[in-house]
């Protein structure tokens, strides 16, 4: 999920900046420590939007740099367990799909894919359903649940995904199941 947060925290800011003013001094120093990381708290900061407050510096001996406490906004990821997410198939491997999310990938295992015993095809580099004939391969929109969370500090982090509920997978599939169920209630 995609949230707008308010982060406190202490900044250094290196001589090489402290020529500018001091706002976009301490928005680029906030910047570099924290777009294109990852926090277990925060989860994945795309970006620094603003800063709201900085307050009076302190030079600790030896470090040309100042330190500043400041108040500023940022654009996160954090995925929240039991999240109904759309996502498109990045890679298909024989155990599983990658699917991205925003800015980060997910893993369904081939076991959570369909109910529907699936083989891996490497020539198509695509999962195929021996019962409904159903095919999944790179580039297709799916939507999922997600089952588990892991976010280190970093750049790394994974999370796990299922198919296997109603009006999840692929989306053509979901647009087939909801069509079914359309003529069921006609039928009646």
């Amino acid at each position: 999920m995609y949230k707008l947060v308010k982060v406190k925290d202490i900044v250094r800011i290196p001589p090489n900046l402290l020529n500018k003013p001091i706002d976009e001094a301490a928005l680029s120093a906030l910047k570099e420590k924290y777009e294109g990381t990852l926090d277990s708290e925060l989860g994945f900061v795309i970006m620094v939007l603003k800063v709201d407050e900085v307050g009076l510096g302190k030079i600790i001996p030896g470090d040309g740099a100042t330190y500043h406490e400041v108040v500023f906004e940022a654009l996160t990821f954090k995925p929240e367990m039991y999240e109904v997410i759309e996502g498109e198939v990045i890679e298909v491997v024989s155990f599983g799909v990658f699917v991205r999310l925003g800015p980060m990938d997910g893993l369904c295992h081939i076991s959570q894919i369909t109910d529907d015993f699936i083989s891996y095809d490497p020539k198509r580099s695509s999962l195929l359903g021996k019962e409904s004939g159903r095919v999944l391969s790179e580039g297709d929109r799916v939507r999922a649940r997600i089952t588990a969370i892991s976010l280190k500090g970093g750049k790394g982090g994974r999370i796990g995904l299922t198919m296997r509920q109603p009006f999840l997978g692929k989306l053509e599939w979901i647009k087939e199941e909801v069509k079914r169920i359309e003529e069921r209630k006609e039928g009646e």
